[in-house]
């Protein structure tokens, strides 16, 4: 029997049976889905966090949280969402989709995929042990000495946090180097650089941030600890020392990764959006060289960060200048994105609908983020709840829009199960109402000038109101990720009904069974002549469905 002719489906049974066989497995789809399952336990535990710390802000004068507790919960919830949900996540949807779109049968170096996943969930409990050793970590998710030293800070929790950012990150560079090896290495007969998924350069970018910045952060963190433990003086003014030092190599690090945590997103939604529009995605080179510019200018904007410590004026006007260069091909990217859109035969799915809001989310961060490139906006607005509404804008409405569009989009695929669309578009609406009312209002707390990082405030400030309106706001989010919660347990206990390629999709991924087999591909990957291989065959008649499968 040919390959071509062999059946599109096997039976499921036998699979992935036992807890043991995920534990050793190796297997790049179970890890995805390991991945996915972790990183998502962290998100709802940093969601947690989050509610208590809106509850204790959403009236003046409130006592629910200890300063000491409130600084905890702030530290751990900013450094669980992004070193434990946001950065890992994207290697969730990067194992498990990225061998299938490049048709190869795993990822390059599978026991190191698998040792880099283990440390994810040991770095996590290394860093909340610290709240069973006398006190978790307190001084903020930037770590900034010296509210880091040991005078500052002189609990366990600081250490153990520093030791578990170390693993987290050694996860972190051991997967990056997997991801481009395979990438470069493992792709199907034809598939040059300009016939990748968009989703594969933007892991093929990410990864490459994640190998030449992730050691300067491993750098600064083995400096405080040095300082800590071995009484060094990297960043003690009175001997020799430079506080400033730590916020230079912290940012160079740090603005990176916020493309680190945005990227990927750009690639789900470079993938969704010419599947939901029927048409090509618009500029698709731009598109791949954009990514590749971001790249590049992300090293050269991390001042920014910096502007009221003090810099010499030119370096300011440098950096000033380099942040709103940086600003032309994420602007590039939002006009392809809509270029796409235009005209195009619209289907309003539930991942269409997270993509759309992706785009609306991400535009409102970035604009925020080009006020904040002016030198003198900045000078009012640093270390107001104005830089607050922009992270979150930038970081949670692309990061987590961008997930659910990835969820709602690959679920078929993943776990050969569709999810409920009546209960995904509220689970929509009501991520976008909530998300809106938390994190709109802060602007204005900003230019009323409430600071960042307080525990409480009094009442002739005027901030109360608002930041009631915000509490509600991240209980309507919390209540729209219980909706997603719901709906995702009752679509893993009904049927597999899902067929190999429900959304009529333009990659590779497409083109196996739902969920693949151990091998991924039951069939040989025919010559890949351009972006969108599986239209190609599908318009030349080759089957890509079982006969009678009905689409969604």
């Amino acid at each position: 029997m040919a390959a071509a002719d062999l059946p599109l489906s096997r039976p499921l049974s036998g699979r992935y049976q036992g807890v043991w066989d995920w534990i050793t497995t190796t297997d790049h789809k179970r890890i995805g889905l390991l991945y996915l399952y972790t990183t998502f336990v962290f998100f709802l535990i940093g969601g947690l966090m989050a509610l208590l710390i809106r509850t204790q802000l959403a009236q003046p004068n409130n006592d629910l949280l200890t300063a000491s507790q409130y600084n905890q919960l702030f530290t751990m919830h900013g450094t669980t969402m992004i070193f434990l949900f946001v950065v890992p996540v994207w290697s969730a949807f990067g194992n498990y989709m990225l061998p299938l779109m490049l048709g190869a049968k795993d990822m390059a170096f599978p026991r190191i995929n698998a040792f880099a996943y283990w440390l994810i969930p040991l770095g996590g409990l290394v860093m909340y042990s610290g709240f069973f050793f006398g006190g978790s970590a307190a001084d903020g998710w930037t770590g900034y000495v010296p509210l880091a030293e040991k005078l500052y800070s002189p609990q366990v929790g600081q250490d153990l946090w520093i030791l578990g950012l170390h693993i987290v990150g050694i996860a972190s560079v051991m997967g990056a180097v997997n991801f481009l090896v395979t990438i470069h290495r493992m792709r199907a007969p034809g598939m040059t650089w300009f016939r990748l998924p968009l989703f594969v350069w933007s892991m093929e970018v990410t990864s490459a941030l994640v190998l030449l910045a992730s050691p300067f952060l491993a750098a600064a963190l083995a400096m405080v600890l040095l300082d800590r433990q071995l009484g060094t003086n990297f960043f003690n003014p009175a001997h020799g020392g430079n506080v400033i030092l730590y916020q230079l190599i912290f940012w160079f690090y740090s603005h990176p990764a916020v493309y680190i945590m945005v990227l990927p997103g750009f690639g789900v939604i470079s993938e969704i959006l010419p599947v939901f529009t029927r048409k090509p995605i618009f500029g698709y080179r731009a598109m791949a060289m954009s990514m590749a510019a971001i790249g590049v200018l992300g090293f050269m904007v991390f001042a920014h960060h910096m502007f009221t410590v003090g810099l010499p004026l030119p370096v300011q006007i440098f950096f000033m200048a380099a942040t709103m260069v940086i600003a032309v091909p994420t602007g590039v990217k939002i006009f392809n994105w809509l270029g796409t859109l235009w005209g195009g035969s619209i289907r309003y799915t539930s991942a269409m609908l997270f993509a759309v809001g992706f785009l609306l989310m991400f535009l409102i961060g970035g604009l925020d983020g080009v006020f904040l490139s002016s030198l003198g906006i900045d000078y009012e607005l640093n270390g107001s709840y104005w830089v607050v509404a922009h992270i979150h804008y930038v970081l949670v409405g692309g990061s987590l829009f961008a997930l659910f569009a990835g969820l709602y989009y690959w679920w078929p695929k993943m776990f050969g199960r569709y999810l409920n669309e009546r209960l995904g578009k509220w689970h929509f609406w009501l991520l976008l109402i909530g998300f809106n009312l938390t994190f709109m209002p802060m602007h204005f707390l900003g230019i009323m000038g409430m600071p960042r990082r307080i525990a409480t405030y009094s009442a002739a400030s005027g901030w109360g109101p608002l930041n009631l309106l915000e509490t509600i706001g991240s209980y309507l989010i919390a209540v729209a990720v219980l909706v997603f919660v719901y709906n995702a347990a009752i679509s893993l206990h009904g049927a597999k009904t899902a067929i190999n390629d429900p959304w009529e999709g333009n990659s590779l991924e497409w083109y196996t069974t739902s969920p693949p087999p151990p091998h991924n591909f039951d069939r040989d990957i025919p010559l890949v002549e351009s972006n969108r291989p599986l239209r190609d065959w599908r318009l030349a008649g080759r089957q890509i469905n079982p006969p009678g499968a009905v689409l969604p």
